[in-house]
């Protein structure tokens, strides 16, 4: 199997569309020998914040000298990156090699009365093989969406569960109210195996609280009181965590540091486990995290912002970031976003910081909100909006607005931020190419 095949046996399963439930993932498991039982795992489950706290504990456990497994969904810049060992992505031999075993079992299935595996059981369960096969001392894994019926739900030794912020997401699969929502994400809680949480709504914390006491789960808590001495920067912050001084984190935004202050939490908790985590590497691997696309600096003159805000409770998170950095700056936005998110709660977040906003359609994604459509929604809260053609067009519409003291925020879906982000390099690289040429002059 070539890689192009290997996408196009992929894009024909996306038919499926999402099928929340363990059986079909646990039968495919079981015909190729079940890699996850192989494996152990922090498990991460919540709204938002998944995909920061998991960097933040695999840059440290990979500087602690672990040879360390994450998987994670969606991807940013290049499909492979989802899975990963130490940072590096899982090459295209691996890649196109395992799908092919996936592919062969899933057609002895399909031939005996099963469901076809969906795409998301697929990648998951070819994240487990590829992990067995690198031999991987630990996977740090991201739940897809909720917890109790995710296909990541498979796996059985579980170190640590990790519970981000828990918002109002994915209604018509998790449960129209937060207790229906936290209870599907507490469903990755293994019986007696420690619980690391960070802040969270009250109803969601009672649920969580309530799963833990009856399976016997030590509860631990990333709390506000245990953070200090904080030292918010666009490029560089630095908090105290209890006995901790001085931590420093290269993610912008004041959730990072709560997002990062769940990461130690977790990581102590190791600690008492027994893994050899050493404080020099805890420093160092908290400092060299990056996530792209979260509140990610693309350019200055004018600063140009990426952020995966897709769902109400991260674009509140968003709006508190800009008033915190950006106060009295004109912000110029480039919205967009999927058909079935509560962009009008987005909007309704965001929409007041903006001079001017330009709407694109996701490219290559049916679930896209088209421009068009974007921008008559956003017309009915804010006068200065304009649908751009392409995210080519609407880069350069927004560079065209904005002086260089103004700030460029890019926000939304997650599935159209990598290319913006290769975009604006590339116009960055040749913005810096025109002025060494100017300058040899």
């Amino acid at each position: 199997m070539k890689e192009k095949e290997a996408m196009e046996f992929l894009a024909q399963a996306g038919s499926l569309g999402i099928v929340p439930g363990l059986e079909t993932v646990r039968e495919l498991c079981r015909r190729l020998g079940n890699p996850q039982k192989e494996l152990r795992f922090i498990h991460l489950a919540g709204t938002n914040g998944k995909g920061s706290v998991s960097a933040y504990l695999a840059a440290v456990l990979k500087c602690a000298g672990y040879r360390v497994g994450r998987y994670f969904s969606p991807a940013i810049s290049q499909y492979r990156e989802i899975i990963q060992v130490n940072d590096r992505s899982i090459p295209v031999k691996a890649f196109c090699k395992g799908l092919e075993q996936i592919r062969e079992v899933c057609a002895q299935m399909t031939a005996q009365g099963y469901a076809h595996p969906t795409v998301f059981e697929m990648e998951t369960v070819l994240g487990f093989l590829y992990f067995r096969e690198k031999q991987c001392d630990i996977v740090v894994l991201e739940t897809g969406m909720g917890g109790l019926l995710d296909a990541t739900n498979v796996v059985e030794h579980t170190v640590a569960a990790v519970l981000t912020s828990i918002s109002m997401d994915h209604m018509g699969f998790l449960g129209k109210s937060l207790k229906e929502i936290a209870a599907q994400k507490a469903g990755i809680l293994k019986a007696a195996r420690p619980v690391i949480c960070g802040q969270q709504p009250p109803e969601a914390m009672e649920v969580i609280a309530a799963k833990a006491a009856e399976l016997g789960c030590p509860l631990l808590y990333a709390g506000p009181g245990k953070i200090s001495h904080v030292h918010f920067g666009l490029k560089r912050q630095r908090f105290d965590y209890g006995t901790l001084r001085g931590l420093e984190i290269a993610l912008a935004g004041p959730c990072q540091v709560e997002n990062a202050a769940l990461a130690v939490e977790t990581l102590l908790e190791l600690q008492r486990q027994g893994y050899a985590i050493s404080e020099e590497a805890l420093y160092k691997g908290l400092a060299e995290a990056v996530w792209p696309g979260r509140f990610s600096i693309l350019g200055e003159k004018p600063y140009f912002i990426a952020d995966g805000a897709h769902n109400a409770d991260a674009a509140k998170r968003l709006a508190q970031s800009l008033t915190f950095y950006f106060t009295n700056k004109r912000i110029v936005y480039i919205i967009g976003v999927l058909r079935d998110k509560a962009y009008e709660e987005i909007l309704s977040a965001t929409h007041s910081l903006a001079d001017q906003i330009i709407t694109v359609t996701p490219p290559d994604n049916k679930r896209a909100l088209t421009a068009y459509e974007l921008a008559g929604e956003v017309a009915k809260v804010h006068p200065n909006v304009t649908a751009a053609d392409s995210l080519e067009e609407a880069v350069e519409m927004a560079y065209l607005l904005a002086g260089k003291e103004d700030v460029i925020v890019a926000f939304g879906s997650l599935s159209y931020l990598g290319r913006l982000m290769e975009i604006v390099s590339r116009r960055n690289e040749r913005c810096r190419e025109g002025r060494s040429a100017s300058a040899r002059k």
